[in-house]
């Protein structure tokens, strides 16, 4: 009989401890797999998030952000300006617009009330859109936007009863105009159906929508619609994740810019650096080139220390847990051996006494563990397929809240209200809150391979040490003590 066709019979020799083998196997090994799944997802997120936000620069009118704050507007000239700025690798501009309906605003304006445009010049007159906004104003869209132009203009006891009083208001839809294909943190635009715009340094009559604005509109890819007196048709429908973004539509920027009547203006700048190791130095650089009372640089960067700091424990938690059930499983493996080993003392000794050599021995209790180990590496192969998921989805959460409470109320890095683009990228981690939450972890055939291969390694230990160890003695020695 052969090597392997012993070891796969004394592998099932005795069923019911096989079987509790594989299953003790089954829960470290799919432990171990789905810790290495999870510690693989965040590596790569930590990854992306340095790779598209921490090497972003965002560029603001000096004293303003969005629609807040004064000073002047940027400028083309100025976005050629940063072009030059050493380690800059590109410059995007970006023109923010806010559209009104324009039967809403009939309506405001026959009922009294109009909606106050955005301080900065930006919007102090909205351009009409036929389009209706997706959110709905609901108490802090009325009480901001009461005709005395006051937020919270009312006393504390009567605020409510204002706000509930008032005529309806409709809030407008953010439209931005960029100048490439991507968002606020610089990362690409994320498309659930349709195309982008194509040329987004020429003038178009194409715009992307966000899902809710469609829906809200019954539009989808190939509809049209209206802004001022231009018909634009839908190229393509984006999910951004929130109700703010998706409130949302996109158009290049020399569209923008025309619609707002500014064909040489800009509200932001995405500068993009070639190198987080050049940050700093680009954005000192950049900040001397444009004038500190000319422009704000801010640094997304530093938005995300926290998160990414978060993200580097988990992956140290996972990987640590990878190693202890990893070690578990080889523990296991071993007892087991040794077990087995000292059961089947007389047939080593007979083995040895008919000549077979130590490598023989050895390689038969291997062959044995590596049974019992395939067996549990494909039941917690399985396992690992569905927890890791869940695994990865919980310590994410818990590092975002992590994350969120230790930055506290911090603004985004991005240039319009809530301190980002219509992607989302506001709230306490900037651009990183969005990336975080879309941690996926999936069981990819390479992760799972590699996971198995040092179960097997692990096992291959487990069981040669104590076969070795036994196949050192001599026959008499073993058959005496029979």
């Amino acid at each position: 009989m052969s090597v392997l066709a012993r070891s796969v019979g004394n592998a099932f020799r005795n069923k019911v401890r096989t079987a509790a083998v594989v299953a003790v196997l089954a829960v470290a090994i799919g432990l171990a797999l789905a810790m290495l799944v999870a510690n693989q997802a965040v590596t790569g997120k930590v990854a992306e998030l340095n790779a598209s936000v921490g090497t972003v620069l965002t560029v603001n009118p000096a004293g303003g952000q969005g629609f807040e704050g004064g000073g002047e507007p940027l400028t083309s000239a100025q976005a050629a300006t940063a072009a030059a700025v050493p380690n800059v690798s590109s410059v995007v501009g970006t023109k923010a617009l806010r559209l009104r309906n324009a039967a809403d605003m009939a309506a405001e304006a026959a009922s009294g009330r109009t909606g106050q445009g955005g301080p900065g010049g930006q919007s102090a007159t909205s351009v009409t859109t036929s389009l209706t906004a997706a959110v709905d104003a609901g108490t802090l869209g009325n009480r901001n936007q009461a005709s005395t132009g006051a937020s919270g203009s009312s006393t504390a006891g009567t605020t409510g009863s204002t706000a509930q009083a008032a005529p309806a208001f409709s809030l407008p839809i953010t439209a931005t105009g960029i100048g490439a294909e991507m968002d606020s943190t610089g990362k690409a635009l994320q498309l659930t159906q349709g195309t982008g715009l194509g040329n987004y340094t020429a003038a178009s009559t194409g715009a992307l929508l966000g899902t809710t604005l469609a829906t809200k509109n019954g539009l989808s890819v190939g509809s049209t619609f209206t802004i001022g007196d231009k018909t634009f048709t839908v190229q393509g429908l984006f999910d951004a994740g929130t109700a703010f973004g998706n409130n949302a539509l996109y158009v290049t920027l020399p569209t923008a810019q025309t619609l707002a009547a500014l064909p040489d203006e800009l509200s932001t700048m995405i500068v993009t650096v070639n190198s987080m190791e050049n940050v700093d130095a680009a954005k000192t650089a950049l900040q001397t080139a444009l004038g500190s009372d000319k422009a704000d640089v801010t640094q997304g960067q530093r938005n995300l220390e926290t998160a990414v700091s978060s993200l580097d424990s988990v992956k140290n938690i996972s990987f640590i847990a990878f190693v202890a059930a990893l070690g578990t499983a080889g523990l296991i493996i071993l007892l087991i051996m040794v077990m087995l080993v000292r059961e089947r003392r007389r047939e080593i000794g007979v083995l040895k006494a008919i000549g077979a050599p130590n490598r023989t021995i050895g390689l038969q209790f291997v062959l044995e563990a590596l049974v019992l180990v395939a067996m549990g590496s494909v039941v917690g192969a399985a396992v690992a397929s569905l927890a890791s998921g869940g695994i990865a989805s919980a310590l994410i959460s818990s590092s975002s809240s992590t994350s969120a409470a230790a930055t506290g109320q911090r603004g985004g890095a991005g240039g319009f209200p809530g301190g980002g683009f219509p992607g989302g990228a506001g709230g306490p981690l900037g651009g990183a809150s969005q990336l975080l939450t879309s941690v996926t972890a999936s069981a990819s055939p390479g992760v799972i391979a590699a996971g198995i291969a040092a179960v097997f390694g692990v096992a291959i230990i487990g069981a040669l040490v104590p076969a070795l160890l036994t196949a050192r003695i001599r026959p008499i020695e073993v058959l005496r003590g029979e």
